[in-house]
């Protein structure tokens, strides 16, 4: 037993297992192979289309027959990896040349997902099927089994055209990621025909082909001077701007018509869009948004932004390029599978594998039909011949007892045992000396091959027959023949699947927005105890005040350029500006205060609301649950960061009250235990926001500081306590840091 334990390091071994499985993911899941330009997923689902005989001018086949299919012989990795692998290949607002052909709901360009698999159908597109695996009984590429060795599978489909920049690909691996955009098939084409007809051709040369990425979407790429760069290394960021365009609207307004996007905005990206516009005005970053609509069909995208009659186009379409995304990156990373290796490859690298390919697969294409037709020539000949000498043929078989007696007559001359008619016959069939193809063609041949047109029929073949092996050892014999071969067929494929630009290439000035100041004036912030905030207009407020003052927690005017302070029971200083709470109406709901602010509702209350400018005027009275207080001036919490701490607290204790000091004579603290104290509030010092302050009133064990009430000199004021009213004027003042009185009333 002793000697079947095998001892090793821990580390290595964990070590070579993420090697293993980090390589898996690489290799065998996220990437795509440089030479078709597919992952794994695809690859397989194409080759399982096409042996199910998918094609393009035959019926639609449920995805859910291709994608069981599938899994069940090449991807056991789940139905939905191979599904939403079959949308993607199906999407023209994704895919530069759609790989399938969809019928049914794949999906849209706002983000709408498509069917089950059960209602959709699909077949290969002509393209793909023609160019991508059209050559597969050739033997052009090498086939593995599948993953329970019960199948075979190509370990890289003969693709004609360079689909890893035309199509693009995005995946994620272990460690490492590809993103590459898509480009124009005319262009993608016509550089790999230069490269072919010039390889020292450098990256810059062959962008005189390849402007720049070619998205489905459009929009325009705004550097275009850091292209080089991106396509010498491999990587880097493409800027992307979706197109406007200014249409006159109704009542003398201005539209502003988004009829392209960025290639990043697809999905979601487009409601995300339309909300953060919606929030520019919510924010008040701008008042120039009337109304904005998603007019998009099938026709093309067309988000309409309603703007007043006096707004700046330019300044109000460069504040969208700024604070939304219809100006985004589009970050580069050109990482494939380059013999065996995930490789960043630059524009020329990747020219320079597509063609190595091509050539790979044209030479054994050729090599293929080659030896079917020097099988055929070896026939033909055997054919011909034996209609020459077809009477010593015809005797050879009547007088022979069995095929094998035949055949080893015409094979080796052998006659023992045949009939013949005569000895010249006899000494004649010694001499055929046929090959074993064309004994076995013979004894095969029918009767209607001995007609005379049959004849000549055999004879053109066999001359068309020479003529392609010709043809195949001088494409296979020299490299330039081979060239022109790949670059006719390159040539046939963009003259049938061009098509036009869609991304227009530039360089665009950064975007400018200069905001205008607001106008500043006088607003009302209230917020409820359940804490939604917004600001209402003054004179409203005004109106309503004693409503306000019994239904909410907090209120108190301010200006819109202002800030509101938010003091909790853990210590903590939050603020928000004016601006980012709505301007509502005196019924509306308003907004919680943890959606524009780092406010924590499930462990934070608000103890003081406030506006900062108030706040520099005054100092503040803080207590704590301990009874710790402190008086702080109020300008030390007019901070920029959105929160800070406000004070220093001991362990397990929390803030009950922030007093704003105006002309507050006394203060009186209520213990939980039913114990007051009152006492003159000069008696508690002012100290630094940052430290913890002093014991206000001498706790019993387990007692803490419940209530803290102000009182103005000389002024009554009554509270319940014990179900009983209680007149806190009339309780004695004494000193800080004593016990109190219980109160029992």
């Amino acid at each position: 037993m002793e000697d079947r334990i095998i001892r090793t390091e821990y580390s290595e071994v964990m070590q070579k297992s993420f090697i293993d499985y980090a390589m898996s993911v690489i290799i065998a899941r996220a990437l795509p192979d440089i030479r078709d330009g597919l992952k794994p997923v695809q690859r397989r689902t194409l080759y399982d289309m096409y042996e199910l005989g998918i094609r393009y001018d035959r019926p639609y086949r449920k995805s859910a027959r291709i994608v069981g299919d599938t899994m069940g012989k090449y991807h056991p990795h789940g139905d939905s990896s191979i599904y939403d692998c079959l949308v993607v290949m199906t999407q023209d607002f994704k895919k530069s040349i759609p790989l399938v052909d969809g019928h049914g709901n794949f999906g849209n360009i706002e983000g709408d997902g498509a069917a089950a698999m059960r209602y959709t159908e699909a077949r290969l597109s002509k393209l793909t099927q023609e160019n991508f695996l059209e050559d597969l009984d050739k033997n052009v590429v090498d086939f593995l089994p599948n993953f329970d060795e019960t199948e075979k599978e190509p370990s890289v489909l003969p693709v004609k055209i360079p689909n890893f920049l035309i199509n693009g690909s995005e995946g994620i691996a272990v460690g490492m990621a590809t993103s590459t955009p898509p480009h124009n098939l005319a262009e993608v084409i016509d550089a790999e025909i230069a490269y072919m007809q010039d390889d020292s051709l450098s990256t810059k040369d062959l962008m005189k082909y390849i402007k720049g990425p070619d998205f489905p979407t459009g929009g325009i790429v705004i550097n275009k001077d850091e292209l080089p760069s991106i396509y010498e290394t491999g990587v880097g960021k493409i800027r992307i701007r979706g197109r406007v365009e200014v249409e006159k609207g109704k009542n003398g307004h201005v539209n502003l018509v988004v009829t392209e996007i960025p290639y990043t905005m697809i999905g979601a990206g487009i409601g995300k869009f339309m909300a953060d516009v919606a929030e520019l005005q919510e924010k008040k970053i701008t008042n120039d948004i009337v109304d904005i609509s998603n007019q998009s069909s099938k026709e093309g995208i067309r988000i309409v932004i309603e703007l007043k009659r006096d707004t700046d186009v330019e300044n109000f379409t460069n504040l969208l390029y700024k604070k939304t995304k219809l100006e985004d990156t589009f970050g580069v990373n050109m990482l494939a599978i380059d013999n065996g290796r995930p490789e960043t490859l630059s524009l020329k690298e990747i020219m320079r594998a597509c063609a190595d390919f091509q050539f790979e697969i044209t030479t054994r294409k050729y090599q293929t039909l080659l030896a079917k037709e020097q099988d055929k020539k070896e026939i033909q000949e055997g054919l011909i011949k034996a209609c020459n000498v077809i009477d010593l043929v015809i005797e050879i078989l009547r007088g022979s007892k069995d095929r094998p007696m035949a055949k080893n007559c015409l094979v080796n001359g052998v006659t023992d045992g045949i009939n013949f008619k005569s000895r010249e016959s006899r000494a004649m069939a010694a001499q055929l000396l046929f090959t074993d193809r064309q004994a076995d063609a013979i004894l095969d041949m029918r009767l209607y091959k001995l007609i005379g047109l049959e004849l000549d029929a055999l004879i053109k073949e066999h001359e068309q027959t020479v003529a392609n092996i010709y043809k195949y050892e001088d494409i296979l014999e020299s490299h330039e023949s081979m060239s022109m071969v790949i670059q006719n067929e390159l040539t046939q494929i963009k003259k049938e699947y061009q098509k036009k630009r869609l991304t227009e290439i530039d360089n665009r000035e950064t975007a400018v927005y200069e905001e205008k100041p607001m106008e500043e004036m006088d607003v009302a912030f209230i917020m409820d105890r359940f804490g939604y905030a917004k600001t209402i207009d003054v004179s409203t407020y005004e109106k309503n005040k004693e409503t306000i003052e019994a239904e909410f927690r907090f209120s108190f005017v301010m200006k819109n350029t202002g800030k509101i302070c938010f003091f909790t029971n853990t210590g903590n200083l939050h603020t928000v500006k004016a601006m980012d709470l709505p301007q509502a109406k005196m019924r509306d709901k308003g907004v919680p205060i943890d959606n524009v602010s780092n406010f924590d509702t499930s462990k934070e209350s608000v103890v003081l609301a406030s506006s900062q400018s108030d706040l520099n005027l005054f100092r503040l009275l803080f207590t704590t649950k301990q009874s710790m207080m402190k008086i702080v001036d109020g300008g030390e919490f007019d901070v920029s960061k959105r929160t800070v701490a406000a004070t220093k607290l001991s362990e397990d204790d929390e803030v009950v009250s922030v007093e704003i000091l105006h002309t507050q004579k006394t203060v009186v603290l209520k213990s939980n235990d039913g114990f007051f104290l009152r006492f003159p509030v000069d008696n508690v010092p002012e100290k630094k926001k940052a430290a913890v302050g002093v014991r206000g009133m001498r706790l019993g064990k387990n007692d803490y500081v419940r209530d803290v009430y102000f009182l103005e000199d000389m002024e009554e004021k009554t509270i319940d306590h014990n179900s009983k009213t209680l007149n806190l004027g009339h309780l004695k003042v004494t000193s800080r840091d004593t016990k109190g009185t219980k109160v029992r009333v």
